[in-house]
């Protein structure tokens, strides 16, 4: 389902605007549809209009032009309590007086559900998120993992078709972050829940998105699978948002087919995928991933040379620090394996790259 085809879709903004002060648009039209079942993430950086977004969905701002869809219907005008909506916030946002067999029975409460209904589904809430020994203690007695993981459970006890995530994983540390990513991924695979995550960590909407939607200045820049977006950016902000990203500046000296031909500010002549470069005498950017470099006189299309400016040991790759056509922020990786190519600083060494592997974008 692509971004304007709302026919169907489950979850759909239409020509959906907003402003807080009636000049600025934080919002700029967007057209976004989901189908069902869809864990869909909203990245971007702070300011970018994806958390406004998310609160259109889920009902605590409205739209200031355009309608939000749910199902097929209309809802600018329901009331939050009354979308059926499953809400995580980065603060956990639970009740500090209520244990938490009670947190989780209270949206259940809220919906007149009979007592032995409300027991089996807190239950059945807090082993889906392996949380069944906990349902008597108070939120101050759990850590932040697993107050995160109550937060996402009272998400999921009502069993609402979709669920809303606000930077939900960001007040906690690296590797119990990672961990949760997962737990919440395969969460989703398992309950076939629609899902829509807000975050502003690119690889965070790497690991755990069906699409996701890149926000700048209030624009869907690019909505694609995480894949296409890493490797198939259509302009350079995507490129340089997701991921480490090689840039060189240079001007286009000829459209042939789809390549641009590239002069490297008179350093050097190298081809590329022409997708956002202007014709012939154009400025064009050039993105190349650090893990497409090619060492060594491999008689790559492109080939240049490059001199060594720094080497740091990461473990499982070499990050090479390169000064490349005049820049010296140029990044190769190199895997730590018992081929890897030994280099030392101030060294100069043939390096290239496929043409496919360059995309000549706009110079912005």
């Amino acid at each position: 389902m692509t971004e304007t085809q709302s026919d169907g879709a489950f979850v759909a903004f239409e020509r959906v605007q907003k402003s807080y002060d009636g000049e600025t648009l934080v919002v700029k039209d967007l057209n976004l549809a989901m189908p069902k079942g869809e864990f869909l993430t909203m990245l971007g950086p702070s300011g970018s209009g994806k958390t406004t977004c998310l609160m259109m969905l889920a009902g605590f701002e409205t739209a200031t032009h355009g309608e939000i869809r749910l199902g097929g219907k209309g809802i600018n005008n329901i009331p939050p309590h009354k979308r059926g909506i499953g809400m995580v916030f980065q603060n956990y946002a639970l009740f500090p007086h209520m244990t938490v067999a009670e947190n989780l029975s209270f949206p259940l409460e809220v919906r007149k559900m009979p007592k032995a209904e409300r027991k089996a589904k807190v239950e059945r809430a807090l082993d889906m998120v392996q949380m069944s020994a906990f349902g008597g203690r108070r939120p101050a007695q759990l850590s932040g993992g697993q107050q995160q993981r109550i937060a996402l459970a009272r998400a999921l006890v009502f069993e609402p078709e979709l669920v809303l995530m606000d930077e939900p994983l960001g007040a906690l540390d690296k590797q119990l972050r990672e961990h949760m990513q997962y737990e919440i991924k395969h969460l989703h695979d398992r309950l076939g829940v629609t899902v829509v995550y807000v975050t502003h960590d690119q690889s965070e909407a790497l690991t755990m998105s069906d699409r996701i939607a890149v926000f700048n200045d209030g624009v869907v820049q690019q909505l694609a699978p995480p894949e296409v977006l890493y490797e198939k950016p259509d302009n350079a902000f995507v490129a340089g948002f997701i991921g480490e990203n090689n840039r060189l500046e240079g001007r286009v000296t000829a459209i042939e087919g789809e390549e641009a031909v590239v002069e490297i500010d008179g350093q050097a002549s190298v081809r590329a995928s022409a997708i956002a470069c202007g014709g012939a005498g154009e400025r064009t950017l050039l993105s190349i991933r650090p893990e497409r470099v090619i060492l060594g006189d491999t008689g790559a299309p492109n080939a240049l040379s490059g001199k060594v400016v720094e080497l740091i040991y990461l473990g499982d790759h070499i990050r090479c620090r390169m000064e490349v056509a005049g820049h010296d922020d140029f990044i190769v990786k190199i895997p730590n394996s018992h081929a890897h190519a030994a280099l030392t600083v101030g060294e100069t060494t043939p390096i290239g790259w496929q043409t496919d592997d360059c995309r000549a974008l706009d110079a912005a």
